[in-house]
């Protein structure tokens, strides 16, 4: 470590605060001054050595993890930042980035930020272009945003909703599987009818006659699904409601999806109990397939049961999840990986997720770059609903997991790219995409001006000004 130290300021305050201290408590605590504490905290004083010391004495703290993005960490977030195409003409060495964090640590986290507010307002504008025409909803009213907001904000991970399911499963594995369950704890019974008599309905609860209705045309991944998800409605309404009240969300039908979320969470918690999926997803390189043989679970649903192992202490890869219709349209999103991605106007065509339809049920990977320099890698498969007899509909989707590139060499599919392989370039939407030279484009960036040409067709879609 350097003699002068490290500057730390935004993870020294956050650190304080998560403690619960003000800054006359922590500089008690270090021996220091209160301004002291202040300057450090903007940035304006490093933290000495010394200083780290009494920091990992008084508050038994890990130094590698208030450390981790010192440094080298934060040229790296620079060198990201400024490999923005707004950056493209301006030529800055990573020594000359070096230059500046050390000698000016404060404007470096300036930047940071500032970089950091203009993507959330290029999001937000993007949003509220596609939003205006979407049928004129009002966005801030949207339920389903909302659900979507209040589980991405907890990660889609519900450790106490685990627990309750990892209980729950070893019992009804005593009880011989779900239906011995229902028999033996609720006198409930399992009939399976034809969709015709279940009349558009895959799921019912017939309190009157004490039974548990299921489409017969559900393959048994489905049916087990659907079990376990009205076992999860009988047995864990008290904390469904209460993760529910914890989300302020402010419409009733919002609150209701977001019932219904956590019941399905809780119906995967129970099928697939956490430490067991965990330890079998590690030992099969998350080789989706693989595992939903394992588990009795659909390719779809093993899918999303990985957006959710991030229970402290027992985390695995954190992945992005979608699902989408030939169309295009979104019809479910989880996010652990931090991928980007725009709530309205599409994807980028470029994403294998868009092409698997071509080659249906067979797994697609494919190395990703977006606009920042940002590298994931993605696996796509088509998946199928419905059908189960004839003139029943079919309905097909694709769905597509993500991760950061540095976790991709833990996943089995990594293994036919043992050779570096080019990423492809994509965009976030093409209206947060500032690449000149796609021939996919649909439309132009925002803050980007079409020039035509009269005189001469390019191959891309528009031309642009400087």
């Amino acid at each position: 470590m350097e003699k002068l130290g490290i500057y730390l300021g935004p993870r020294l305050r956050r650190l304080r605060k998560d403690l619960g201290l003000t800054q006359a408590h922590m500089a008690a605590d270090l021996d220091v001054s209160p301004s002291y504490v202040a300057l450090m905290e903007r940035n304006q004083r490093p933290v000495t050595a010394e200083v780290l010391l009494r920091l990992a004495k008084a508050y038994k703290i890990d130094l590698s993890s208030l450390a981790e993005e010192s440094g080298s960490d934060l040229v790296a977030r620079l060198q990201a930042v400024m490999k923005d195409p707004i950056f493209a003409e301006i030529d800055v060495s990573p020594l000359e980035l070096a230059d500046v964090l050390s000698s000016f640590p404060g404007f470096t986290e300036a930047m940071l930020r500032l970089y950091t507010a203009y993507k959330e307002e290029q999001f937000a504008l993007a949003d509220q272009r596609q939003g205006a025409t979407a049928w004129g909803t009002d966005a801030a009213n949207d339920p389903v945003a909302a659900v979507r907001g209040f589980l991405a904000a907890r990660r889609n991970c519900f450790p106490g909703l685990d627990v309750a399911g990892e209980k729950l499963s070893a019992a009804i594995a005593e009880a011989g599987g779900l239906p011995g369950y229902f028999g033996q704890r609720h006198n409930l019974h399992v009939r399976r009818l034809p969709g015709d008599v279940m009349t558009g309905s895959v799921r019912r609860l017939d309190r009157h006659r004490r039974s548990i209705l299921l489409d017969d045309s559900l393959d048994a991944a489905s049916q087990n699904f659907q079990l376990a998800q009205q076992l999860a409605y009988i047995e864990f309404e008290h904390e469904i409601c209460k993760t529910v009240s914890e989300g302020n969300l402010v419409t009733e039908s919002a609150r209701r999806l977001a019932h219904r979320a956590l019941a399905a969470y809780c119906a995967g918690a129970i099928v697939m109990p956490y430490t067991a999926f965990a330890k079998a997803v590690e030992a099969r390189r998350y080789d989706v397939e693989a595992i939903a043989r394992q588990f009795g679970t659909s390719f779809e649903q093993t899918a999303h049961r990985l957006t959710t192992l991030q229970k402290p202490g027992q985390e695995r890869v954190p992945f992005f999840f979608i699902r989408v219709d030939a169309a295009g349209n979104v019809s479910k999103r989880l996010d652990s990986a931090n991928f980007p991605f725009a709530r309205h106007g599409g994807g980028c065509p470029l994403w294998s997720l868009h092409q698997v339809f071509t080659t249906p049920r067979t797994v697609l990977t494919q190395w990703l770059e977006l606009p920042d320099g940002q590298r994931f890698f993605s696996i796509s498969r088509t998946v199928s609903s419905g059908g189960g007899a004839f003139g029943v509909q079919r309905v097909t989707r694709a769905v597509a997991l993500v991760c950061e590139a540095s976790h991709a060499e833990r996943m089995v599919y990594f293994r036919q790219h043992a050779q570096p392989v080019t990423p492809i370039p994509i965009g976030i939407t093409c209206r947060l995409c500032q690449r000149t030279t796609c021939t996919s484009r649909s439309e132009p960036p925002i803050g980007r001006h079409i020039s035509p040409d009269d005189y001469r067709r390019a191959d891309t879609p528009f031309g642009f000004s400087d």
